[in-house]
């Protein structure tokens, strides 16, 4: 039950500035996040590429709270593609983003977010990758999703996320597995009340299972994120009984987490994609890592204990 406590946490200055200070931190934070800049993530590209791994990027950072900080984000995002774009790293790496951190949350922010996120998808196109729109809280899906929508009329890669916690999810995914969609599925990290969301394990991972059966039989692009054996195995098994080729589908997982997981798909032959988040504000994320697992939290408490 520690999770939504966790994801409580997330959102409070206080555990933040508290979080930051502590000893442990950086060396926990260093396992979830590949680095502060550019220059330290493009040689982990590189090194995945090596290994026959593709990665997607993501700029970390979410509380936003101006126009301009949402520009700044936007231009973080228009510089990963110019550095991919010079080492002729764009077929390997696509972005992951939060419109949350395009504006999303701010005054007409549905147009802001839009406005700032189109360049990045068409400068993502002209490099031979893409985008795909992160899920963030149940009250952003609707807009992400009708961005999502209008991105697609003239960038169709365009891909979204769906949640298997969430109860709309089924029929999102009904709607979104239609050919050219490029679709992921997780289980959902952010704290949801029970009105709109499943709120057992077990119930989430039986509603993982029926989503990714919908993505399978669907006509679209599935994207697996989970680092779970039996959830693996079970996408693999769908995907064999509806007759798709391992370059069908693909799974993903984090950057440092099951790192010889990665290793194995790969070599069995399935596209394996690491999701690989950097930049300095790191907080929102460095929580929601530590509530999805409690080994994660393990972790990070031996770390303090061990550096105090």
């Amino acid at each position: 039950m520690l999770g939504p406590v966790i994801l409580a946490a997330s959102r409070s200055d206080k555990m933040r500035r508290f979080i930051s200070a502590a000893p442990g931190t950086k060396q926990v934070v260093d396992r979830f996040i590949a680095g502060e800049s550019v220059d330290q993530v493009v040689p982990i590209v590189e090194d995945a590429a090596d290994k026959g791994l593709e990665v997607t990027l993501d700029v970390v950072g979410e509380d936003i709270t101006t126009p301009a900080q949402a520009e700044a984000a936007r231009d973080a995002y228009l510089e990963l593609v110019e550095r991919l774009k010079v080492l002729d790293l764009g077929p390997r790496a696509e972005m992951s983003v939060k419109l949350s951190m395009f504006g999303q949350a701010l005054e007409n922010g549905h147009e802001l977010a839009l406005a700032n996120v189109r360049p990045v998808v068409e400068a993502a196109a002209a490099i031979g990758t893409t985008v795909t729109l992160d899920a963030e809280d149940h009250t952003t899906l609707d807009s992400m999703f009708a961005i999502h929508e209008e991105l697609r009329k003239d960038f169709p890669q365009t891909g979204c996320v769906i949640q298997s916690y969430l109860f709309r999810t089924e029929d999102d995914a009904r709607r979104l597995a239609a050919a050219g969609s490029r679709v992921r599925i997780v289980k959902g990290a952010y704290k949801e009340p029970a009105s709109v969301a499943y709120q057992d394990k077990a119930e989430i991972d039986k509603a993982y299972v029926r989503v990714t059966r919908i993505l399978m039989e669907g006509e679209g692009y599935p994207m697996i994120g989970s680092h779970d054996p039996r959830l693996i195995a079970i996408a693999q098994e769908l995907g064999r009984q509806s007759g798709r080729k391992l370059d069908e589908y693909e799974f993903q997982m984090l950057y440092g987490i099951r790192s010889d997981e990665h290793i194995r798909l790969a070599a069995e032959g399935h596209r394996m994609r690491v999701y690989t988040a950097y930049g300095t504000d790191w907080y929102g994320y460095f929580m929601r890592r530590l509530a999805e697992k409690p080994a994660n939290l393990l972790f990070f408490g031996r770390s303090i204990l061990t550096k105090g």
